[in-house]
């Protein structure tokens, strides 16, 4: 007979355990909260308002294909996924005293109950995009054939990397509100939003148009590099356009980077460190927080 196993489970699957836990609660909170149903109902209405606008504004009719309505979707993706994934992920993130004590009371990590209610917030948040998605794909595929379908689920995968990207950014801020009022960490979430998707392209442009032309181009690639939206963004264009994207813009990219391998490499690089480097940051300081 084989010996009976006594005691705890090994703290791994303790670990896993209440990973999975706190996953699943924070995916039926953000499912049942109005925010997230309202996400929902918007971006399908947009994306939708999207695929049908595009030939009336060039004087036709009808729905789009999956590939120009893809490219028509890049710039709303780039706008509201940010802002929506900052809020939500800030009010989720940052509660009132009273229940961030009685959360981070538990015998649990801190940093496994951070991380478990960014899975449940990227699940629920990436499920509303899916909808909104899917509501788009399924009109677009009755009234104009499923080509560039391949595209569309190409913005489909950049949409979520932009959660994944912005939900870290909102732990990292909400990390320094646990059990403090969360006005002020709403208008940080604001700010960032502001500066990443509005600002950074505005005051890279600004300071381009100052330097040579060689200088120029430099300082624009490295500024797709380093900011996320940018870098989603451009991959994105490039995969659904290949290098007719920006024109010369796109050439220079590509030298720059050595061809559309390097191009790839740099960009996906660039957007994992985003993903990976504030959610790490974010559980460092909740570990050394006073709460």
């Amino acid at each position: 007979m084989e010996p009976e196993m006594n005691g705890p489970p090994p703290i791994s699957d303790r670990t896993a355990a209440a990973l999975r836990l706190c996953a699943h609660q924070e995916l039926l909170i953000a499912l049942r909260s109005r925010w997230t149903q309202i996400f929902a109902l918007v971006f399908a209405a947009l994306a939708l308002a999207v695929a049908a606008s595009g030939y009336v504004l060039s004087g036709g009719s009808g729905m789009q294909d999956f590939a120009r309505t893809s490219v028509s979707l890049v710039q709303l993706v780039i706008l509201l996924v940010p802002l929506t994934s900052l809020l939500i992920g800030v009010l989720a993130l940052a509660p009132e005293r009273g229940a961030a004590e009685l959360l981070f009371s538990q015998p649990v990590a801190r940093r496994t109950i951070l991380l478990g209610k960014l899975l449940g917030l990227f699940a629920a948040l990436a499920g509303a995009q899916a909808l909104g998605f899917g509501a788009a794909g399924v009109v677009l595929f009755t009234q104009a054939g499923g080509g560039g379908a391949g595209e569309f689920l190409l913005l489909v995968l950049g949409s979520f990397l932009l959660t994944a990207v912005f939900l870290g950014l909102a732990a990292l801020i909400a990390s320094g509100a646990v059990g403090q009022r969360r006005a002020r960490a709403l208008a940080l979430a604001l700010v960032v939003w502001f500066v990443v998707v509005l600002l950074f392209d505005v005051a890279a442009l600004g300071l381009a148009s100052l330097l040579p032309s060689g200088s120029a181009s430099r300082l624009l690639i490295v500024a797709v590099l380093i900011n996320p939206a940018d870098a989603i963004r451009t991959g994105t264009l490039l995969g659904i356009e290949g290098t007719t994207a920006f024109g010369a813009a796109s050439l220079a990219f590509l030298r720059f980077t050595r061809g559309t391998g390097g191009a790839i490499a740099l960009l996906s690089a660039s957007i994992l460190l985003w993903i990976l480097v504030p959610p790490y940051l974010a559980g460092r300081r909740l570990t050394k927080t006073d709460i």
